[in-house]
């Protein structure tokens, strides 16, 4: 991003292209035409790092889905070699299921959160604004009625 900003700094003082991608390390005066139309268009947005490299891969509302099945139910220490989940073993499961071959980390957090999945220290995922509580009568699920604000 610094470098991307001294060059901006360096066209709007007047250098030309060349001079200003040299003044910050750079050596094409043409990625310099490319940034400065992205800065027209975009305004200070240029300056961040764009994704690059292949395509994400989405997930539809069926994988999603399955991803949340998988992490709601109990692992079993047996088939799933755990007995609590991680990101890290979700993502060991997951990937034996076709479609899931490349799944990361970050793509099974992401479904968690804005299922509204939290991580716990127990090493278990729940859902927010829910918390379970012991009575005399046995456990109860006590809910949050302001947990949809609070995450916001």
């Amino acid at each position: 991003m610094v470098g991307r900003a001294k060059v901006l700094l360096g066209v709007a003082a007047g250098l030309p292209y060349t001079q200003a991608a040299r003044r910050a390390g750079r050596t094409s005066g043409d990625g310099v035409a490319h940034l400065v139309a992205r800065f027209n268009q975009h305004g200070l947005k240029a300056l961040e790092t764009r994704p690059g490299g292949r395509p994400p891969v989405i997930y539809g509302s069926a994988e999603r889905n399955r991803i949340l099945e998988t992490a709601r139910r109990k692992p079993d220490r047996e088939q799933d070699g755990t007995a609590t989940w991680s990101l890290s073993t979700l993502q060991r499961v997951l990937r034996r299921e076709p479609g899931f071959e490349h799944l990361s980390t970050f793509t099974i957090l992401g479904v968690l959160h804005e299922a509204g999945l939290t991580w716990q220290r127990d090493r278990t995922w729940c859902e927010t604004g829910t918390a379970k509580r012991q009575r005399k009568t046995g456990v109860v699920v006590v809910t949050d009625p302001d947990a949809e604000a609070k995450k916001s």
